[in-house]
């Protein structure tokens, strides 16, 4: 441990950030052996010499295919928390009315239910990833998981159209399994091509993560532009969904184009050739083979790992269960702006809009460094997030009667404070994290980044439950 003591302060001074005009720097450059990581394993590589040659990635197709496989991650989380006009009209007590404002129990709490429906076998699937890591091709994980995430889009496009005005029990219950299983699809999914991004340049990586914030963008867009356009709400949303069933395809056919461009088959062969033949000899047999080695993994990033984790709970604690109840102080006004599309364009637009600002911004900032004091400061200053959205006009309120931001200036700006610290602070040790150990485990890593990710959404959706309840 001596050792790694002496050595880890050097990270920061050796650590190169990415820079707007250094795409061309090879992976062996970023994570040579000087890396403070690199005696974690046996210092025996099979990779040639050759491999030293990095192509160019041609007119960043590389780069913007991993950009859409970010986007295509999350799109499906964020395309069911956005339709909010679209689940209080189904969840409503009177759905054949068309009177989107009809509220219930189910309606007023959705967002929180949806949020726990979602972690848990998102957790699992996160598992059950890393176990797979070197029994099951990257391939075979990341298809699967887009083909059934397509499949029950396809099923919830076709309930659009479905009167369930007196099965709305059943309809929740049929959502919310929906939404269970696209879930733990859609972390099979991301932690798969994270895994993969982490053998190529850091760019790549940031490229997913910045992607993944452009799908709440988009999911948010889409929202807006399907209410101003439509005047039924099923129209809306089947327009809406529809959206959503194309793009999954979109990523489905550029993840099968990735393997043809030699940019990525330069990092992804000889990453899968690597892993299995050094992790042998640090295992010692192959069925020990078969499974990353976890404690150099987590030795090496678990500052990182939690910055993550408490990030992404933070941020789930509030958004979108308590930031999507938050209305206009002037609803009464008739103004659209303060009654249609306020939630629309200060919760989930603004968020994500800011949230792809501050992950796109790491693309040319990457300060705290990864072995900083002040990263992990600064993520736990976020915590007064939580009590700021609580005391902003959050309707209804049964318990916390106050309401200490009284203008509708205030929701915005702690939207865009949310967003961006939850995208800057929240991709930096992403990215992080695959590059502080060594190239070998790099997928693994990013497969346990993914997961204290998903651990975080988790505690965060169950806090999102109690604050709901407590406003």
């Amino acid at each position: 441990m001596d050792g790694a003591e002496r050595v880890s302060p050097s990270l920061n001074s050796s650590y190169v950030p990415n820079a707007p005009g250094n795409h061309n720097v090879s992976e062996d450059e970023e994570s040579e052996d000087q890396s403070p990581s690199a005696s974690l394993l046996p210092r025996h590589s099979s990779v040639p010499l050759a491999v030293r040659y990095s192509p160019q990635d041609s007119y960043c197709l590389v780069y913007m295919i991993f950009f859409l496989l970010g986007i295509g991650s999350l799109l499906p989380w964020n395309f069911f928390i956005t339709a909010k006009h679209y689940w209080l009209y189904k969840l409503s007590n009177k759905t054949h009315s068309n009177n989107a404002e009809q509220r219930s129990d189910l309606s007023d709490y959705f967002e929180s239910y949806l949020s726990i429906a979602s972690t848990i076998p998102s957790v699992l699937c996160l598992i059950l990833n890393y176990i797979l890591v070197n029994r099951l091709s990257s391939n075979v994980r990341i298809i699967s998981s887009l083909l059934v995430i397509f499949l029950v889009f396809v099923v919830t496009t076709v309930l659009v159209k479905v009167d369930t005005s007196d099965q709305t029990v059943e309809f929740f219950a049929v959502t919310l399994v929906s939404v269970a299983v696209v879930s733990g699809a859609s972390n099979l999914f991301s932690g798969s091509v994270f895994g993969i991004s982490g053998h190529f340049p850091m760019r790549i990586s940031q490229a997913l993560i910045a992607g993944q914030a452009m799908g709440g963008t988009l999911s948010a867009i889409a929202s807006i532009v399907d209410l101003a356009a439509a005047k039924d709400v099923t129209d809306s949303a089947l327009a809406y969904f529809l959206t959503a069933d194309v793009f999954i395809l979109l990523c489905l056919f550029t993840y099968l184009l990735l393997p043809k461009l030699e940019y990525s088959r330069h990092y992804m062969p000889t990453a899968t050739s690597t892993t299995s033949a050094v992790i042998s000899e640090a295992g010692g047999s192959q069925s020990r083979a078969s499974v990353p080695p976890l404690k150099p993994i987590l030795r090496k990033t678990w500052v990182l790992g939690l910055s993550v984790f408490y990030v992404f709970s933070v941020s789930i604690m509030v958004f979108p269960a308590v930031s999507s109840g938050i209305q206009s102080v002037n609803k009464d006004s008739g103004n659209p702006l303060t009654t249609t599309y306020f939630v629309p364009l200060t919760s989930f637009l603004l968020y994500n809009v800011a949230d792809f600002c501050g992950r796109q911004a790491t693309a040319w900032l990457q300060v705290p460094g990864p072995t900083s004091r002040v990263l992990p400061a600064l993520v736990v200053c976020r915590s007064i997030m939580v009590p700021l959205f609580m005391f902003c006009n959050y309707q209804p309120r049964n318990h916390l009667h106050t309401v200490l931001f009284t203008h509708d200036a205030y929701p915005v700006v702690f939207n865009c404070l949310l967003g961006l610290s939850n995208g800057y602070l929240g991709t930096l040790p992403m990215i992080y994290g695959p590059k502080v150990v060594p190239r070998e485990l790099a997928e693994a890593t990013g497969v346990v980044m993914s997961f204290f990710l998903t651990l975080g959404l988790a505690m965060g959706s169950a806090f999102s439950v109690l604050i709901v309840h407590c406003i």
